[in-house]
């Protein structure tokens, strides 16, 4: 055999055999007086044949450009982990970005645990539940006067009402310094 069979030219050129049959019986391919395939003038025949636009390509796969946020996040994550993190702009490597996603899932699964474990607790319902520890509080000292003033007053030999109108003018000025104060969960 001169030249190359049907099967090794299909595969030179990453076409099926079928495809190579038709383009032998459209006498695009140069065959040696044995039927193998001169596979140089084979090749030279075919792209002056052959139509561009009917040829399939092979697909080429789209890539989405990163980020540069998802980048330094992987950076970030590279460095909590006292791994060397890459330079921001493209130079992550995908063992660089594998190895910051195992991290993360890592540090995903300890919280998850310590949440089951009851270390950690919710941050709307640690917020919810100061808010109304502190309203039960300022509703506590609210009505204190009332309840106070009468006993405090008899023991001062004051006018009951005066007392009371005394101790609720304090007490509001002081409630209202503390409500200034603002919690701030991080």
């Amino acid at each position: 055999m001169q030249g190359l069979s049907e099967r090794q030219y299909a595969a030179r050129v990453g076409l099926s055999r079928g495809a190579i049959q038709k383009a032998k019986a459209a006498e695009r391919l140069v065959l040696y007086s044995d039927g193998s395939i001169d596979a140089d003038a084979s090749d030279a025949r075919r792209a002056e044949t052959t139509d561009p636009s009917k040829t399939r390509k092979a697909p080429t796969p789209k890539l989405k450009p990163v980020p540069d946020v998802a980048l330094s996040a992987v950076g970030e994550t590279l460095r909590e982990s006292g791994l060397t993190s890459p330079a921001t702009g493209g130079g992550t490597t995908f063992l660089q970005a594998k190895t910051a996603n195992e991290v993360l899932k890592a540090q995903e699964r300890r919280l998850r645990l310590q949440k089951m474990k009851g270390e950690l607790i919710d941050r709307a319902r640690a917020t919810a539940l100061v808010f109304r520890l502190a309203r039960e509080e300022r509703d506590s000292w609210v009505n204190w006067p009332s309840r106070a003033a009468a006993l405090m007053a008899a023991e001062l030999g004051v006018e009951a009402a005066e007392m009371q109108k005394a101790l609720e003018t304090h007490v509001r000025a002081h409630l209202d310094e503390l409500a200034e104060v603002r919690p701030e969960f991080r």
